[in-house]
């Protein structure tokens, strides 16, 4: 089978499910595994780069707000491809190539390729993709193994965070942009919960939301993991100090002596994908370095000081 990937959710997934060799196109921000880097790319961005982050919040707003596409779709280059499986998302026009462009390119391909769009909001739908990616694949059986490896993970972590009490759980918050403020939606609260932390800011199952200084300081988390959506940490770094330097968050450190931790949210949170089980074994480690050791090959979260 020929399979296309359009998302770099999905090509970790479809790596992860042991599929490596049957991808034969990604989009432009597929970069994990390593393996995928120098595949076809089938996707563009149109989002100059070295923007600051005020600067893409409002091409972004502004593009979507026009109904104008953020991404392109090379379709020639598809049709050369001829996938058998196309996986590609219809959850967040801000992540990656909209699942209506990939649709109405269907009819020019040859043969009668599978459409499969993935829309997860949660783990428990994450752990769902990978069995919706595996059965279109035709290999149903590999993707119950892999289910079954990434909930035990899950539950590992789970049965040691209960053994902290309710009441010395930190407050925590993950913020998902620093220039405007958002918050962590979708899976970052329930990531919190399970690593042993009270979820403070952001809605499970709810998209990230533009959020006020006021509504962060009222939240007043004791820890704050800065995750920025399709930010490393060295271009994370670029906001931080900014961030930690405003007049907001010198008021809310005095009131709840919040500690900052920052992480690689392109590669581990943003992605709705089997690494964010890595995100949750990070988190916790954060949160509980004695109770859960970070596991090997993990990267530290980088604690930043006021």
């Amino acid at each position: 089978m020929r399979i296309v990937s359009l998302l770099p959710s999905a090509t970790e997934l479809i790596c992860g499910l042991g599929l490596r060799d049957q991808l034969v196109g990604v989009s432009h921000e597929c970069d994990y595994p390593a393996s995928v880097v120098g595949l076809p790319t089938l996707t563009s961005s149109r989002i100059p780069p070295d923007l600051a982050s005020d600067e893409i919040d409002k091409l972004v707003s502004q593009q979507l707000q026009d109904d104008q596409a953020l991404y392109d779709l090379d379709v020639p280059r598809l049709i050369e491809l001829a996938p058998d499986l196309i996986v590609t998302q219809a959850l967040c026009d801000v992540c990656a190539v909209s699942g209506n462009d990939v649709a109405r390119a269907l009819g020019s391909l040859p043969g009668n390729p599978q459409l499969v769009n993935l829309e997860p909001i949660c783990l428990d739908d994450v752990l769902a993709t990978a069995t919706t990616v595996a059965t279109a694949a035709g290999v149903p059986k590999l993707g119950r193994d892999y289910v079954d490896h990434l909930s035990d993970r899950i539950a590992r972590v789970a049965e040691r965070s209960a053994a902290v009490a309710t009441g010395k759980r930190p407050r925590v918050a993950l913020l998902d942009w620093l220039d405007p403020l958002f918050d962590g939606g979708h899976w970052s609260p329930e990531i919190i919960s399970l690593a042993g932390g009270l979820a403070c800011f952001g809605e499970h199952r709810q998209p990230s939301q533009r959020r006020s200084w006021q509504a962060l300081i009222d939240a007043a988390p004791e820890v704050i993991v800065i995750a920025l959506c399709g930010f490393n940490v060295a271009r994370s770094m670029q906001d931080v100090d900014q961030f930690m330097a405003s007049p907001g968050f010198v008021q809310l450190h005095s009131k709840a002596a919040t500690e900052v931790y920052l992480v690689d949210g392109n590669a581990y949170f943003s992605r709705p994908g089997p690494r964010l089980v890595d995100a949750l074994e990070i988190t916790a480690s954060t949160l509980y370095p004695d109770i859960h050791p970070l596991p090997s090959g993990l990267p530290e979260a980088l604690k930043i000081n006021p």
